[in-house]
């Protein structure tokens, strides 16, 4: 597997716990090592000091998408429109609110814990860079202000280009409140605490299958594991399974990082450590990282019939490319700056990139949340506290939080999901291709682009 830049960085501190061997029985298992995993261990030995709690993790924990994201700890904010009509007003607003206050919470739990994973909070910058993306924050903003909470300021045309390092930025808001993290110290400082606090980790333990009876049984190459309650934090892989195969749909993100170049970011203006985003559907999202790299993203989306999950979601050329097209289009000033890193992997999308939490088809016992569509690394704090109350059987503002049990739209059955999805991503990629050159896209282009699943951000577009 082709690791992040964020896991080479720590390559020496990757030494893997033992995978299971032999038989395990425990109060809670988890299935997946990441920030859902991981921060719902805690978050049950927290209300219940003396739960016996493991983790399975198929390769090693942050080798999935917490240690390869953009490291964009953000908040719901920007999907306040598709909470509340999920969730009704006032949970929508307490979720928001929630969120937005776990990033301030990362950041001390960092400092508690001695955990050097690089948090930084200089906001997020949410910018047009084409004409057709100009306005496209103003419906949330208008929400968000409508409901006394107006987190997304307005900038000046030209103090957004200077901030973002581009002209290309044309326009956009700023939310104060987002951090950056290097995501792969984050999971790993997550892991050592766990693993100080006697969760029991086992690295390279794939789940072949599971059996639903009480209790659970999780089999594993060599060994399985008996748990009263099972957490399923999986994430993209989650998608094997029957009840959630429509649910979630994998799609891969791809990120290019350059080489370090403190000097040249001085140059452009980009010193202020903000992270962006513009507004295409396929956004593309970047930062500035601890040695002075640019880490620049795009949700390339590439999809495998039947949801399959192989190595060309973890290393693909022309994902590759395509997103070191879109980095050389948006600073053109580097065109000599080297690319030195690229990396791909797979998210767990749901239709309206909000997660869904429950419980599978006749097994209260094994719970599952699912679906953080690229904005994990901030609220996957609160899936903890919500998984956590789930598989202890609490009755709490977690356990019924407004993302629990809903019904979400669903993708289609195969082999429709997999040719009308294909269909759907080739023509949202010649509507943006034409929309950054200035070009008015083909009508069945806009026509097809309009049946995409809702992005990171709800829009006015």
């Amino acid at each position: 597997m082709k690791r992040s830049l964020w896991l080479q960085e720590i390559a020496a501190e990757l030494d893997p716990t033992p995978a299971l061997n032999g038989e395990l029985e425990v109060d809670v298992a988890i299935v997946g090592g990441g920030f859902v995993g991981l921060w719902t261990a805690l978050r049950l030995l927290e209300l219940e000091p003396g739960c016996r709690v493991a983790i399975i993790e198929r390769d090693i924990c942050g080798g999935g998408a917490s240690g390869r994201n953009g490291g964009f700890v953000m908040s719901w904010w920007p999907k306040i429109s598709s909470l509340a009509a999920q969730c009704g007003k006032e949970e929508a607003l307490r979720l928001a609110r929630a969120s937005a206050a776990a990033i301030g919470e990362i950041g001390e739990f960092c400092a508690e814990h001695r955990i050097d994973a690089h948090f930084r909070r200089n906001g997020w910058l949410w910018t047009a860079t084409s004409d057709a993306q100009r306005g496209a924050w103003k419906d949330v903003q208008r929400t968000c202000e409508r409901l006394g909470e107006p987190v997304f300021q307005s900038l000046p045309d030209a103090e957004v280009a200077r901030r973002s390092g581009s002209p290309r930025h044309l326009e956009g808001v700023i939310e104060a409140s987002n951090a950056t993290v290097q995501p792969a110290r984050l999971a790993r400082g997550l892991r050592r605490v766990a693993l100080e606090k006697g969760v029991r980790i086992y690295e390279n333990t794939p789940l072949l299958d599971f059996q639903r009876g009480q209790p659970a049984q999780l089999r594993t190459p060599e060994g399985c594991v008996r748990a009263r309650r099972v957490v399923l934090a999986h994430n993209a892989w989650a998608a094997a399974i029957p009840e959630l195969r429509r649910t979630i749909l994998p799609v891969t993100s791809t990120i290019v990082a350059t080489a370090p170049i403190p000097q040249r970011l001085e140059q452009i203006g980009w010193t202020g450590g903000e992270a962006i985003t513009d507004s295409q559907l396929m956004v593309d999202y970047y930062r500035t990282t601890h040695d002075g790299r640019i880490a620049f993203g795009k949700g390339t989306g590439m999809i495998s019939y039947a949801s399959r999950i192989d190595g060309s979601y973890d290393d693909n050329p022309q994902l590759n490319e395509d997103t070191e097209r879109d980095f050389r289009r948006s600073y053109p000033q580097l065109a000599d700056v080297p690319i030195t890193h690229a990396w791909s992997g797979p998210i767990d999308r749901t239709y309206d990139s909000l997660p869904v939490f429950g419980h599978l088809d006749g097994a209260p016992h094994i719970v599952y949340g699912v679906g953080w569509s690229g904005n994990g690394v901030g609220p996957s704090r609160l899936g903890g506290r919500i998984l956590a109350s789930l598989a202890l059987g609490l009755d709490d503002e977690w356990s019924r939080c407004g993302l629990v049990g809903r019904q979400p739209k669903r993708f289609p059955p195969e082999p429709l999901r997999y040719v009308g999805g294909l269909s759907v991503r080739n023509a949202v990629q010649r509507k943006e291709a034409a929309e950054a050159e200035g070009r008015q896209p083909a009508w069945l282009d806009k026509t097809l682009a309009g049946l995409a699943p809702s992005g990171l951000e709800d829009k006015s577009l």
